[in-house]
């Protein structure tokens, strides 16, 4: 649905976006991360036609951006981090100027406004003054702005940014409905929200893709060993002397704080190796008591900066 080639945006000696490809296949959600500066801006400016690459290709289901900029976009819906709202205009009077601007039919425009702030939940506040509306409904009305003409792809630049907690969850409830009938491009620095919501992940750094999977594998790749959080009451000789039973085991750390006759460890295997029973045994035959056992499992955020805190190495 989105095919990205070779594509390069300079100012001046500096390339924001330095020879970018990647796809975006039909009735996928797909987000887009990159520290502050990365190029995500720009790269979806480009994409959506708002501003014109150096150099390189965007294609929107087939249709060249460049060659023909008025058809492609078409098929987009855009939000930007800031949504473009006119304040002194009543939510109603808003989406029906941007449905005239998209050039909906004149005897369909009710319809389609009627339709979108029902899906987007903003019918309540239809005769509202946009300046009179939280951050969340002002979200929420860019949101049902871009959706109008019912576009295949929605391009979303940081949809939750600056919203209270209950906020972001409803946006994000939203997103994950629009996904059933849409192709998304999601950009966004939370990143509970990507694990939630995106069947893949692309992540960019100072203009170049580094990463492109789904969450899972991304956090797997970037898991070398596995941990096991342990805290064991007994003598350390005692749980050392257990532990050293235990083959598969390569490091044990321990933490000095512990308290109350118990040791507070973590204990760090290959991979894809499972040894808690093992540990379970062997405390137990030292008459070690475990009274707290747990996995440390590698975040999205833990990948995401081993990514690009060292260009990716």
């Amino acid at each position: 649905m989105i095919e990205v080639k070779d594509l390069v945006k300079r100012y001046g000696n500096h390339a924001a976006v330095d020879h970018l490809s990647f796809t975006v296949d039909t009735g996928k959600v797909v987000g887009f991360l990159g520290p502050n500066g990365a190029g995500k801006s720009t790269t979806m400016n480009m994409i959506t036609g708002y501003i014109a690459p150096t150099e390189g290709t965007v294609l929107i289901d087939g249709i060249d951006m460049s060659q023909e900029p008025e058809k492609a976009k078409e098929n987009i819906g855009y939000l930007p981090e800031i949504p473009p709202l006119y304040q002194d205009l009543r939510v109603r009077e808003y989406l029906q100027f941007v449905a005239e601007l998209k050039k909906l039919p004149k005897k369909e425009r009710n319809l389609a406004v009627y339709n979108t702030m029902k899906e987007t939940k903003t019918k309540d506040v239809s005769e509202r003054l946009i300046r009179h509306l939280s951050k969340g409904y002002k979200q929420r009305v860019g949101l049902a702005a871009a959706m109008l003409g019912s576009p295949d792809i929605l391009i979303l630049d940081e949809p939750t940014v600056g919203l209270d907690p209950s906020q972001i969850i409803e946006i994000r409830e939203l997103i994950r409905e629009l996904s059933k009938s849409h192709t998304i491009l999601l950009s966004s620095h939370i990143m509970q929200e990507i694990s939630a919501v995106c069947d893949e992940i692309i992540i960019i750094n100072k203009g170049k893709m580094i990463a492109c999977d789904t969450p899972d594998n991304l956090t797997k790749a970037m898991m070398q060993s596995r941990g096991i959080h342990l805290v064991i009451r007994g003598e350390r000789s005692k749980i050392k002397e257990a532990l050293n039973k235990i083959t598969e085991i390569g490091k044990v750390q321990y933490d000095e704080t512990a308290e109350d006759g118990a040791i507070d460890m973590t204990v760090y295997t290959e991979r894809d190796q499972d040894i808690r029973e093992k540990i379970f045994y062997a405390m137990a035959e030292f008459d070690c008591p475990i009274l707290e056992m747990h996995l440390l499992e590698t975040s999205l955020e833990d990948a995401f900066l081993a990514l690009t805190q060292k260009e990716g190495q």
